[in-house]
């Protein structure tokens, strides 16, 4: 009886053992992970000229990019307290139909060579709150859908009922001041900047995520929809002089609907058209800034102001990013020099040790 059981319990462990060996892999170099391998043997040497390599060429990039930034002209005017009877009216909704202007003198001291570019600039406004975000339709502005108004509460029907086009809170609190520059030629005739309103958004912002609705006649696509309740006339009134700044192709309501990440932010408004006396820029002399005056920021303790300014290959005049090259080449160096130490004082110690 026992010789049956033996032989039935070294056939199962045989079957086993098969079930086993066929379920491993095959038997290759690279199945068996025995390919040959290059080990990286990493010198004292080499790390050491290798931080400070690095280190060399980020204080360098941080060095350009500070002198790039620091050649850039830029001059502010803030005019919230300046225009203060215009800021008083329009803090009463009542005056909205009421028309406030206001000039502001300044003197520019050097030319401003090149390409100019004016912004407006808003302190303490939160356009990086989350509701406010999402308080928009991309498939309306795509124009695909006027009617989807579904994620713009409180702005997205009118009292009765009609659907807002654009709906949302970025839309309806968009920047609606007018801002011209007048410049003094000789001293006493003032004559009007020539400003560019076009080509001031993304390309990505302009031929892809805004589209107007197609139609031959844009007021008629917009039928059935009406303005929201803080603008002055419709979107399809918005540039009725240039088909591709009207409507939702707008350049301003497109810059302004691009969203900022901090509460003091400047978004472009204007670039300068070099012809006639300002071919080679702005030249130095008195400017005015004439401004009609709508959008209020005294409520929430805000303040305006306009920037003109000129650009360089880095961008703008920020030091953000040549202090962060900069620094990361200080710390890389400062790494490099503290493991040199370290290098050193155990390499004498081994010799010490050697000769003992």
């Amino acid at each position: 009886m026992k010789v049956p059981s033996t032989l039935r319990f070294w056939t199962k462990m045989k079957r086993i053992s098969e079930d086993y060996q066929s379920r491993l892999p095959d038997n290759t170099a690279l199945k068996q992970q025995q390919l040959p391998a290059y080990r990286l043997q990493l010198s004292a040497t080499g790390v050491l000229s290798g931080f400070f390599a690095a280190g060399a060429f980020c204080l360098g990039m941080g060095i350009i990019l500070i002198l790039s930034a620091k050649s850039i002209k830029e001059i502010e005017v803030k005019y919230t307290k300046i225009c203060a009877n215009c800021a008083e009216l329009r803090e009463d909704a009542t005056n909205f139909d009421k028309e406030c202007t206001c000039s502001i003198p300044f003197y520019l001291s050097e030319t401003m060579k090149g390409n100019v570019y004016m912004y407006y600039k808003l302190y303490g406004f939160y356009q990086n709150l989350y509701q406010y975000i999402l308080s928009r339709s991309n498939s309306q502005l795509l124009g695909t859908d006027l009617k989807d108004v579904g994620n713009c509460a409180p702005f997205s029907n009118s009292h009765d009922g009609t659907p807002i086009a654009p709906c949302g809170a970025i839309a309806n609190s968009i920047f609606n001041d007018t801002i011209i520059l007048s410049y003094n030629l000789n001293s006493s005739i003032p004559i009007e900047v020539p400003m560019l309103k076009s080509k001031i958004t993304w390309w990505t912002d302009k031929y892809v995520k805004f589209q107007n609705p197609s139609s031959i006649n844009l007021s008629s696509a917009f039928a059935g929809t009406t303005k929201p309740p803080y603008w002055s006339k419709p979107v399809y009134e918005l540039d009725e002089e240039d088909p591709g700044n009207n409507g939702f192709l707008n350049d301003d309501f497109i810059v302004w609907m691009r969203t900022a990440a901090f509460p003091t932010f400047k978004k472009l408004y204007r670039r300068l058209n070099r012809i006639q006396y300002f071919i080679e820029g702005l030249p130095a002399g008195n400017y005015s800034f004439n401004i009609t005056y709508n959008f209020p920021v005294t409520r929430f303790k805000g303040e305006k102001s306009v920037v003109l300014s000129t650009l360089t290959w880095s961008g703008g005049s920020s030091l953000f990013l040549g202090l962060a090259y900069t620094v990361t080449g200080a710390v890389t160096w400062l790494a490099a020099f503290s493991m040199m130490a370290i290098h050193l004082m155990l390499k004498k110690k081994k010799m010490l040790f050697i000769q003992d």
